[in-house]
């Protein structure tokens, strides 16, 4: 009673921490991996472009793979880490050069006459709905548009774009750009400065009250403006010119056109606001739907867990505790006389516990789980605590990496455990570790490797530089393949399993069924699903369509909640398949929640039609489709390693309380 007092306590204050971290404000915390810069009056400040993206092709490329105007000093990369290049970024400086609270309008450059290669490539890229990706004190640039009534904000701005009825394309060569800024008063305080990069911690007592502006919004308003190239190529970059208001008529924008000369040109506003600087990333983080969506989502699992909480508990205190007791009561004799008349799972008892079929790759594939699983909790917990901030760009990424290659321990523990349960000997274990480090990273490299060489092929940042593919794999081996390997050597010396009863030489017959059992198993699948499938598509809109996604603390309650209903599916399933006589639940045990990636994938290509509209091409359908199944692959191992581990505790629980001789 009173360890069921203390657990019930204990999960009380977990929820109640949980709800804490997702409805606490998002301006109450400072987000780890920014650092604020406070910047003098005309400091000069110069905004950074990242890879330009669309949502037609998922493919990015280079900012200067177009005509664009290069910095004065020549174009210098900015350090980038592990996330960032698997993701495709590719950070360069830019001229656009701002001055702090200093308004004015600049001329930046103008283009030779554009050559065939020039003008096509700018016209595929404003019909695919290339985006330019600028960024200023770690901000990304945003810009508000008007659909239907309802104004949406967007990152980025368009390379250019394709009236409708018109048959020339049009350039975006002026920018209005508004920066909010923050007048911020110190008072001899110590300030860490780092820079617009965040490296170089230099500490220092501002003995002058550090007064000066933080910059907390950058805002732009793309123009195509037709310029008089003669008169504005006789004019130096960042020379002054008059200010312009973005024309409504075509006859006065920018037409792409062979040997037509572009003039590029902006103009800059600072604006003071109240907003706080550790408040800057509001404006990006917050939800289009709200949190309502997100709670009814939570709601919904809830009452799927309560429905099948409600069938396991009829399944332990009805019937399971009922039999027990009964058979626990009666003498040798009447066991005996009893065990000719049983029925449904007691008569299993000499099979429940054969070897599968395939015991080494169940084993593998629950290794693999527990290392996939154990990364998506850790990185989901520490994202929830703020440690994951999307000022630092790649570091979620990264830090999932890191997590997985250290977790590899866990994975050799778990899979040479269960091979040592199953085969009574710790013969064969290393064989089992190898296949463990590689089989999750070894499928994932082989699609990965063909998706890097349709990138390749098509010279966009996304493809993985050979350096980064062999450092990649030299993690893999250096680091993840040796902690599985010590991991399994640690599961050699741990403590057996050993099964409560003894298996027949022969094995039992099973009944002819009406419905085959792998209905019911694909069938348990929708229920983890109906868990799971609207933070999916949020996930997927984060993934595929640029959104910013840190609604974390949801995301933890529903992989908490995804994982309860996880075990329940399978235990039900488990019980259901030994009430038949049917010994062969090992398997099942697994695919039963491990089935929900059929439908996730399902559930992948159905966003891919209806919402996702505007990919085209070939090589965008392979490159989503290819991630889409790595994803579903990841979420089947991690599922179904949470069910079988479950069924197998619930049936060596129940057949160890049978007393058999």
């Amino acid at each position: 009673m009173a360890g069921a007092l203390h657990s019930s306590c204990f999960m009380a204050l977990l929820l109640w921490v949980v709800l804490l971290l997702v409805v606490s404000p998002g301006n109450a915390f400072y987000l780890p991996g920014s650092y604020m810069h406070t910047y003098s009056q005309g400091e000069s400040i110069s905004a950074k472009v990242n890879s330009l993206t669309s949502i037609e092709t998922e493919m990015p490329f280079n900012y200067y793979s177009l005509p664009y105007c290069r910095p004065q000093g020549g174009i210098k990369k900015s350090a980038e880490n592990l996330g960032e290049l698997l993701m495709g970024d590719q950070i360069d400086n830019s001229p656009y050069r701002f001055r702090v609270n200093v308004n004015e309008s600049l001329f930046l450059c103008t283009t030779k006459g554009l050559n065939e290669n020039d003008a096509k490539l700018l016209k595929q890229r404003a019909r695919d709905l290339y985006q330019v990706n600028m960024m200023l004190d770690n901000l990304p640039v945003m810009r508000f548009t008007e659909q239907n009534g309802v104004t949406v904000q967007w990152t980025g701005f368009p390379v250019g774009y394709s009236p409708a009825g018109s048959s020339e394309d049009y350039i975006i060569n002026h920018l209005k750009f508004k920066v909010l800024v923050h007048e911020y008063e110190g008072n001899n305080v110590e300030i860490i400065g780092t820079g617009e990069e965040g490296s170089g911690v230099i500490s220092e007592i501002d003995k002058k009250g550090m007064s000066g502006y933080q910059i907390v919004g950058f805002q732009v308003v793309p123009c195509s403006v037709k310029r008089n190239a003669e008169d504005f190529s006789k004019l130096n970059m960042y020379d002054s010119i008059d200010p312009v208001d973005c024309p409504v008529e075509l006859k006065k924008a920018q037409v792409i056109r062979q040997q037509e000369r572009i003039t590029f040109t902006y103009d800059v506003e600072f604006v003071k606001s109240d907003i706080k600087w550790p408040s800057r990333w509001d404006a990006y983080l917050k939800m289009e739907a709200g949190s309502k969506v997100h709670w009814f989502s939570i709601m919904n699992s809830l009452m799927v867990i309560l429905f099948l909480a409600g069938i396991v508990f009829v399944i332990f205190l009805r019937t399971v505790r009922r039999d027990l007791t009964r058979y626990e009561e009666l003498d040798k004799e009447s066991q005996a006389q009893m065990n000719e008349e049983l029925s449904g799972w007691k008569l299993v008892v000499g099979d429940v516990f054969r070897e599968p079929t395939c015991s080494k790759l169940l084993c593998i594939m629950v290794g693999d789980g527990v290392q996939i699983l154990g990364m998506a909790i850790v990185t989901i917990v520490f994202a929830t605590l703020g440690f994951m901030s999307p000022a630092s760009r790649g570091m979620l990424l990264t830090g999932m990496i890191v997590l997985y290659l250290f977790l590899g321990i866990a994975a050799g523990y778990v899979s040479v455990r269960f091979w040592r349960t199953i085969k009574g000997t710790s013969e064969g274990w290393r064989s089992v570790s190898w296949l463990t480090a590689c089989f999750f990273p070894g499928v994932m490299f082989t699609v990965l490797t063909v998706l890097n060489f349709v990138l390749w092929k098509s010279e966009s940042t996304g493809a993985l530089p050979i350096s980064l593919f062999f450092t990649l794999l030299a993690l893999w081996f250096c680091i993840s393949v040796p902690l599985t390997l010590v991991g399994g050597f640690l599961g050699t010396r741990a403590e057996q399993i050993e099964f409560p009863v003894r298996t027949n030489q022969i094995p039992r017959e099973i009944p002819a069924r009406k419905c085959p059992s792998w209905l019911l198993v694909l069938g348990a699948g929708t229920l983890p699903f109906g868990t799971l499938f609207i933070e999916l598509f949020f996930i997927l809109s984060s993934i595929w369509l640029g959104r910013f996604y840190y609604v974390f603390g949801f995301l933890l309650i529903v992989l908490l909640l995804l994982v309860v209903v996880c075990a329940e599916v399978s235990v039900v399933l488990t019980y259901m398949n030994l009430c038949v006589e049917d010994w062969r639940w090992w398997w099942k045990a697994f695919f039963a929640p491990g089935s929900v990636a059929l439908y996730v994938f399902l559930y992948s290509i159905n966003y891919l039609v209806f919402d996702l509209r505007s990919l085209s091409g070939p090589v965008s359908a392979m490159l989503y489709v290819g991630y889409s199944f790595l994803m579903a692959f990841a979420i089947m191992l991690a599922t179904g390693t949470i069910g079988f581990l479950t069924s197998f505790a619930f049936v060596h629980y129940l057949f160890s309380s049978v007393k058999i001789d």
